[in-house]
């Protein structure tokens, strides 16, 4: 488990498609979308160690011992969600229920991981037409939102609207305005087992969002505080018998052992 004085260890996942077969999201984003959001989370967490992993890397890059090792996975995916293995997918979403927090990115929302977790469509309105996005902060006491301009003003956005089919959150921290006057719960938290889970939208490949100086400010308030709040553990409850609450043998408690 990590704690305030120690190192932040932090995997960025990356789907790298439209990076490798549209020149102009690789003019955009030279390193890959997976290496600006890197850079974002480096420059407001300089203390942190960041580890790329991206989809065509064997496991994904995501190994048990990689995941052993992350505390924070962000994940951004779009053209490739079904390629995603499901065993790797099994995987995340064990480690993530046992602690690990996970930090999940624009059309992420459609991602295997997002839905196995959410356990709806997590469908919603789109249009990518160059709309403006203001992204107001509806949670100001909430630490994602510490050091962002209210509202965040993104000059080129793809439209995301509601209705969003995913559970109602947990903690509802940003709502987004768009050009045609539809609005989106842009961000939102929840936990999963022992870990924190946090959906942010703004971030599509035909746009630089991820250069977008407070868009990076969120995405690493957001992995901060997604970070563990203890040892990594699968919430199991225990059998006991008549008697043993009341008498203290051999029960350890439901979550805590």
């Amino acid at each position: 488990m990590t704690t305030p004085t120690t190192p932040l260890r932090v995997t960025v996942w990356g789907e790298n498609r439209h990076e490798q077969i549209e020149q102009h999201v690789a003019e955009r984003y030279p390193t890959g979308m997976h290496g600006a959001i890197a850079e974002g989370v480096g420059e407001n967490l300089p203390d942190a160690q960041i580890t790329i992993a991206t989809m065509d890397m064997p496991e994904h890059g995501l190994s048990e011992e990689a995941l052993e090792q992350t505390d924070v996975l962000t994940w951004w995916g779009h053209a490739a969600h079904d390629e995603v293995s499901d065993e790797v997918v099994e995987r995340v979403h064990r480690h993530v229920l046992a602690g690990m927090g996970l930090i999940v990115l624009h059309s992420g929302h459609w991602s295997k991981i997002f839905t196995k977790l959410m356990g709806t469509t997590c469908t919603l309105r789109w249009r990518s037409e160059h709309d403006q996005e203001l992204v107001w902060t509806v949670n100001p006491q909430h630490p994602i939102t510490r050091g962002v301009p209210n509202p965040i003003v993104i000059p080129e956005q793809e439209m995301y609207g509601e209705y969003f089919d995913v559970p109602t959150p947990d903690e509802l921290v940003f709502i987004s305005g768009f050009t045609g006057g539809e609005v989106f719960r842009s961000g939102m938290t929840y936990r999963r087992g022992f870990g924190k889970v946090f959906f942010f939208s703004p971030g599509d490949q035909d746009f630089p969002v991820y250069h977008h100086r407070a868009v990076r400010r969120v995405i690493a308030n957001g992995v901060e505080w997604a970070r563990p709040e203890r040892e990594r553990e699968t919430p199991t409850l225990l059998r006991y018998e008549t008697g043993q609450y009341f008498q203290g043998a051999d029960y350890e408690g439901a979550l805590e052992r």
